[in-house]
């Protein structure tokens, strides 16, 4: 096992959960682990896609920009996640670190060479892909359909699952309000206004701006909307 996927809490989530044990030597020696500062950026959008990575740790936001420099979040990477794009020369949007983040990272060129050598690999990176794949289908339908509060609601029970939160446990927001309105399709004002709703009626609590504790995840998952 690479000497540094033994202590990995991420492991089971990632793609190399598939991997046998030599696959999984050769890989970790391929790549580097990277440490990422809240804020800084591991790929920019549209640029030369250099590397690949896994998130051991921490949390990335996934991020296009509009010609008049405003910024979209396309979605969340949380440990166990994959980011880039294998077998492509562009980065598809920007990764950029929420919180400091670790990542097992690997040159492009060299990762789509050892997928194309190891097939339980490659079989593992199209099931991520159709994964992400079912969660956009999800993220549109709360986009088409659901309301304001199923909106929040929904995100909230996202971040803790993925996050590997349990309930009532303290969970880290990562996301401004305003963070939060731009990814839901809200006013930063609708947000606020039912994450206050939610704590009046004893769904969550509220200890500061950037954590929350579920309080009731059955009412919060009623909430959502399914």
């Amino acid at each position: 096992m690479g000497r540094g996927c033994g202590d990995c809490a991420a492991r089971e989530r990632a793609i190399c959960a598939a991997l046998p044990e030599p696959v999984l030597d050769a890989m970790y020696r391929m790549g580097r682990t990277e440490l990422l500062r809240r804020g800084e950026t591991l790929m920019w959008e549209s640029d030369e896609a250099l590397v690949v990575g896994t998130v051991r740790s921490g949390l990335l936001k996934l991020t296009a920009s509009l010609d008049d420099g405003r910024e979209q979040i396309l979605g969340l990477a949380f440990p166990g996640d994959f980011v880039g794009r294998p077998f492509s020369a562009r980065a598809g949007h920007c990764v950029t670190a929420l919180a400091d983040t670790r990542l097992c990272v690997f040159r492009r060129p060299s990762f789509d060479g050892f997928a194309r050598e190891h097939p339980a690999l490659e079989h593992a990176l199209l099931g991520r892909v159709l994964d992400e794949l079912d969660r956009a289908r999800r993220w549109m339908l709360l986009l088409g359909r659901k309301s304001a509060p199923e909106r929040v609601a929904t995100l909230l029970l996202e971040i803790a699952e993925r996050g590997g939160g349990e309930p009532g446990e303290r969970v880290t927001l990562p996301l401004t309000r305003q963070q939060m309105a731009d990814l839901l399709g809200l006013t930063i004002e609708t947000v606020s206004r039912n994450m206050t709703r939610l704590k009046r009626s004893g769904t969550i609590h509220l200890p500061d701006t950037r954590s929350y504790v579920i309080l009731d995840a059955a009412a919060l998952a009623l909430r959502s909307g399914g």
